[in-house]
């Protein structure tokens, strides 16, 4: 096809009009004359729009294949604004059918993509590939791209961080920077693999549009091509349902290379005027097609009006803009019609406008109020970057603190696109480097953990050594010296603790039990202890028969009691039990001693009773776990009754509900305090 041709229709369009109006002057009705200067009007106005770059509003679309950064419709604003957190102020004007947007249903997925504003900057390694993996399954590829390009940053950030950190370790190990090679990670591998093929599929696709805007353009071309058949054709000859069906195809056909927009549009227009006009026979059908036209366009009015009746105001603003398009295309009404009805269509849209701009405006305010809480956050993290502490308790409490802040951020809503950056980046830059700085401290203290476990590898193997020793005195010294010295080096890494400690104590007891085993003397000693403990049993017996109270007597018969040593194996439980027996009939016994002294008593007499029985230490630490396990259940419980306090409304069912809960926090508070207790007197003990 001749393409000077396509653009120099408009400039012979005059010419052609001319003679059509002088060969029918003489047979016109004024009806008839009213049309020709109706299509005359309009075929100068389509000259214009070819030869005349008018300058469109920003937001207007120019025509039905103008590119990307001349047409922007209604929808796509609004999800930018959405998806920007950056709304804008300004309206779409219609000041004509021309500004009407055209519906390209190759943009569907990007004009109307929704979605959250997302912040990615806390994602970790295993979450950004989880994430790149679904993208590259998306069929929305725009978003996908999108998506792909804002993460990839924060993936490579990683990425350097562990390199810099094998550089580091390769280094200290003794290697030289530059022979250094740090071989990508799987999850490196599954990253770059899925961002290639999101990239490879976004320029398969844009190719392909590109492929189909070009075949859109050679079908318009040839339809103009049998327009002007059309038009140049006797009119006996001419089928006006063929010609319906070419506006028909025309319509159908999709976007084009927007070079050719503009002028494929003004040609085609200026070839309908002109099939009209140059034949007088279809006159009629004319006036007829443009009644047709009105009703159509006023079902087009009545639709646009009830859009306002939308909940949804996206939903709203797509379907105005196929309404556009059907609007645009239906063709010319009678004149007299047709400003008005334009204005009537014109104000339903403006009033769908109104609300778009409504939305955005709101929007834009509350993203401002969410940048004040955000900033605000940001700087009160900051004082986190400078926390040090070499307690355990202490970080432990700085982590609680700086999550509660973290629930506040994400309470908070998005933020203005052109703000969010910096103020996401001032945030979880200050919280990754507290979390890196609390990595660090626990780092060094399994350091200090691993160089204890080494100082009690050494007291184990000393005591293996000295466990066969026959020189009982000086050798029980010794093992009560490597125990001093166990105590004080300090705890070990958990997974050694039990295994560690049982080696260690191996050895004692075999030392022990030994001595015991062949000193015939100190059996002797064990009857005798086992006497006197009787006798003090009997004693503290005697005590809680008679009248006295004296809980110092029973404190000095207690210090006897644990003095004298170790008793016959088969007495051992047997003793125990009698002790306790006397012990707590004492206590008992006694009027004017509170419940709470009572029982602080008792859990001494525990304690007690668990230094002096085989693997005393191991028995005491389970039982201070033990302890541990319900303080920390109380205090669970004790909490969520708080909380739930706080959601009772004022009523008399909700007050007594309130005293319930009221009583079940007094008495779990009773509890706790005495659980506490007895974890302190433990600890004392040990």
């Amino acid at each position: 096809m001749d393409k000077e041709k396509d653009i120099k229709e408009v400039d012979n369009m005059n010419t052609e009009q001319e003679a059509a109006k002088e060969a029918r002057e003489p047979e016109a009705s004024d009806q008839e004359k009213a049309d020709n200067q109706e299509s005359e009007n309009e075929v100068n106005a389509a000259e214009e729009s070819a030869e005349e770059k008018v300058e469109a509003p920003a937001e207007a679309s120019a025509s039905e294949d103008a590119p990307e950064e001349e047409a922007s419709e209604p929808a796509a604003q609004v999800e930018e604004a959405t998806e920007k957190a950056e709304p804008t102020s300004k309206d779409k004007q219609l000041n004509s059918e021309e500004d009407l947007s055209e519906k390209d249903h190759e943009d569907d997925h990007d004009d109307h993509d929704e979605h959250e504003d997302v912040d990615y900057s806390n994602f970790n390694k295993e979450e950004l590939v989880e994430l790149i993996k679904s993208l590259a399954k998306d069929d929305n590829l725009q978003k996908a791209d999108r998506v792909a390009k804002e993460i990839r940053p924060l993936f490579e950030e990683i990425r350097n961080h562990e390199r810099q950190d094998a550089l580091d370790k390769f280094v200290a190990d003794g290697g030289e920077e530059g022979d250094f090679d740090y071989k990508p990670t799987e999850l490196d591998n599954r990253f770059d693999a899925n961002f290639k093929l999101i990239r490879d599929r976004r320029q398969q696709d844009l190719k392909s549009r590109e492929q189909q805007k070009e075949g859109n353009l050679k079908k318009k071309q040839d339809i103009l091509e049998k327009l002007r058949e059309f038009v140049d054709s006797e009119e006996t000859n001419i089928s006006f349902e063929t010609f319906k069906n070419l506006q028909t195809e025309w319509k159908e056909i999709g976007a084009v290379p927007g070079a050719y927009a503009k002028t494929l549009w003004a040609n085609y227009n200026a070839l309908i005027d002109r099939f009209y006009d140059n034949r007088s026979i279809y006159f009629e059908l004319k006036e007829l097609d443009r009644r047709k036209n009105l009703d159509s366009k006023i079902e087009l009015c009545e639709r646009a009006e009830k859009l306002k009746e939308f909940e949804n105001l996206k939903d709203a603003i797509k379907e105005l803009n196929e309404l556009h398009h059907e609007f645009k295309h239906i063709g010319p009404v009678p004149k007299d019609d047709q400003e008005a009805l334009w204005q009537r269509f014109k104000g339903a849209s403006d009033a769908i406008y109104a609300r778009r701009k409504e939305y955005v405006e709101q929007l834009k305010t509350e993203l401002d109020a969410n940048l004040i809480v955000k900033e605000k956050l940001a700087d009160e993290v900051q004082e986190f970057l400078s926390f040090d502490s070499d307690r355990i308790k202490e970080w432990n409490a700085k982590t609680k603190e700086i999550l509660d802040v973290q629930k506040k951020w994400e309470a908070t809503g998005g933020l203005p696109r052109a703000k969010a950056k910096e103020v996401n980046k001032k945030f979880w830059g200050t919280f990754k480097t507290f979390f890196n700085n609390k990595s660090a401290f626990f780092k060094r203290l399994d350091a200090q953990r691993e160089q204890n476990l080494d100082k009690k590898k050494v007291l184990v193997a000393k005591a293996a050594e000295i466990k066969d020793s026959k020189d009982w005195q000086k050798t029980a010294e010794q093992f009560k010296q490597l125990q001093k010295e166990w105590k004080e080096i300090g705890p070990v890494p958990e997974k050694y603790r039990e295994s560690i400690y049982k080696e260690f104590k191996e050895s004692a007891d075999h030392f022990f039990e030994k001595k015991r085993s062949n000193n015939s003397e100190v059996e002797k000693e064990y009857e005798d202890n086992l006497k006197q403990k009787e006798d003090i049993c009997n004693q503290i017996e005697a005590l809680a028969d008679g009248d006295t109270e004296d809980l110092d007597a029973l404190r000095d018969l207690q210090d006897k009691f644990n003095e004298i040593g170790f008793v016959p194996r088969r007495s051992i439980g047997k003793i125990k039990n009698r002790y306790a027996e006397v012990v707590d009939k004492f206590i008992n016994s006694i009027e004017g001693l509170s419940k709470e002294d009572k029982t602080e008593i008792k859990i001494e007499n525990q304690v007690n009773k668990l230094l002096n029985e085989p693997n005393a230490n191991q028995k005491i630490y389970r039982k201070e776990q033990a302890l541990r396990k319900q303080i920390s259940k109380v205090e669970n419980d004790i909490a969520v009754w708080k909380n739930n306090l706080e959601f009772f409304a004022v009523s008399k069912t909700a007050d007594k509900l309130k005293d319930e809960f009221n009583n079940k926090i007094k008495a779990a508070n009773d509890e706790l305090k005495l659980l506490k207790k007895q974890l302190k007197i433990l600890r004392t003990a040990t």
